[in-house]
C-alpha cells in the first residue's frame, strides 16, 4: 500500500472525531479504486460497485436524517485520472431544531485528469429547522467537476411549506489554486417569511459544470439562457472562466420548479452526458425519482 499523502494524514488524524470521515480514490489500472474509506457515526459511507471504472460513494447518516447538533464533515481526494461518483441514498432530511442546527462541511481535492460527480438528492427542511452546507472544492488544471445540488420546500404534503428557519449553502472551487467561484444561498425566515417569497415554487436545483470532460453538460446548462420563464418554472445560468482562460469554461444553472419532481427532471436533462455508462459505469438516476 501507498504511504499516505500529507493531506490524507491530515484527513485521517481529522477523522477521528464524531461525524467526520475521510475518503480517498486512486487510478490503479484500468479502474478506479478505493483507497481509504473511513467514517464516524453519524457519517456513513456506502460504496457499491459498478460496471465502470469510476468509483463510486453514498454519504449518508445513522437515523435516518440529521438532528439538532450534527455536523458531518467529510475529506476526499480524487487521485490523477480517477472518477469518483459522490451521491445520496435519498433526500437529506433535517429535523426540527432548538440549538445550533445541523450542518455538512465537504472538502474535495481533484487531481490531473480527474473527475468528481456530486448527484445530491434534494434536501428536506422539517418546519423550524436549521442547515448549513459548505463545499470546498480543489481541481488540478485538466480536471472535472460536476455537481447536482437540490432543495425541497420541506414537507409540503404537512403543511410545511418553507417553514424552516434558515438554510445556507455555499460552494467555493478552486482551479489549479485560483478561485474561479464562489456560490451562496441565503434563506433565513429573520429576514421576512419565506413563503411568500418564493411563491408560487417548491423547489430549487443548482446544476454546475467544469472541465473537459464536461463540456456537453457546460452546453446544455448554457441553453437555459433561452427558455422562456412560465408560472411553473424559471431558469437562469451564468458563466464562469478559469484565471488564464479568454472564454467560459464553466456554467451555473438555477432551476426553480412549482413541483420537486420537474426540477429533478429538468437537472437529469442536463446532466445526462455525465451519467452515462461511459463515464460512470452505471446510470447513477436508475431507479431513483
Amino acid at each position: 500500500m501507498a504511504a499516505p499523502s500529507p493531506r490524507s494524514a491530515s484527513a485521517a488524524s481529522a477523522g477521528d472525531k464524531a461525524g467526520a470521515g475521510c475518503l480517498r480514490v486512486e487510478r490503479v489500472g484500468l479502474r478506479t479504486v478505493v483507497h481509504t474509506a473511513r467514517a464516524h457515526s453519524p457519517l456513513k459511507l456506502v460504496l457499491p460497485k459498478n460496471h465502470g471504472d469510476a468509483a463510486w460513494c453514498f454519504v449518508t447518516s445513522f437515523g435516518g436524517g440529521l438532528v439538532d447538533g450534527d455536523a458531518l464533515d467529510l475529506d476526499a481526494e480524487v487521485g490523477p485520472n480517477a472518477k469518483l461518483l459522490l451521491a445520496t441514498q435519498a433526500s437529506t432530511k433535517v429535523y426540527r431544531s432548538t440549538g445550533r442546527g445541523a450542518s455538512q462541511r465537504f472538502s474535495a481535492d481533484v487531481g490531473a485528469g480527474g473527475l468528481l460527480v456530486v448527484l445530491s438528492d434534494p434536501v428536506v427542511c422539517y418546519e423550524d429547522a436549521q442547515y448549513t452546507q459548505l463545499w470546498d472544492v480543489k481541481l488540478a488544471a485538466d480536471a472535472t467537476l460536476v455537481v447536482l445540488d437540490t432543495l425541497s420546500a420541506g414537507r409540503v404534503a404537512r403543511g410545511e411549506r418553507w417553514a424552516f428557519a434558515h438554510y445556507v449553502s455555499s460552494w467555493r472551487i478552486a482551479r489549479a489554486g485560483v478561485p474561479v467561484l464562489h456560490d451562496a444561498q441565503r434563506l433565513d425566515r429573520a429576514d421576512g417569511p419565506l413563503g411568500p417569497r418564493l411563491e408560487p415554487f417548491d423547489a430549487l436545483a443548482t446544476v454546475m459544470a467544469t472541465g473537459p470532460l464536461a463540456a456537453d453538460v457546460v452546453g446544455r446548462i448554457t441553453a437555459l439562457g433561452s427558455a422562456a420563464p412560465t408560472r411553473d418554472c424559471v431558469c437562469s445560468w451564468a458563466p464562469f472562466a478559469d484565471a488564464d482562460a479568454s472564454a467560459p469554461t464553466g456554467a451555473l444553472g438555477r432551476i426553480a420548479t412549482r413541483r420537486l419532481e420537474d426540477a429533478v427532471a429538468i437537472a437529469r436533462g442536463l446532466l445526462e452526458p455525465v451519467s452515462s455508462a461511459s463515464l460512470l459505469g452505471d446510470s447513477p438516476f436508475a431507479r431513483k425519482w
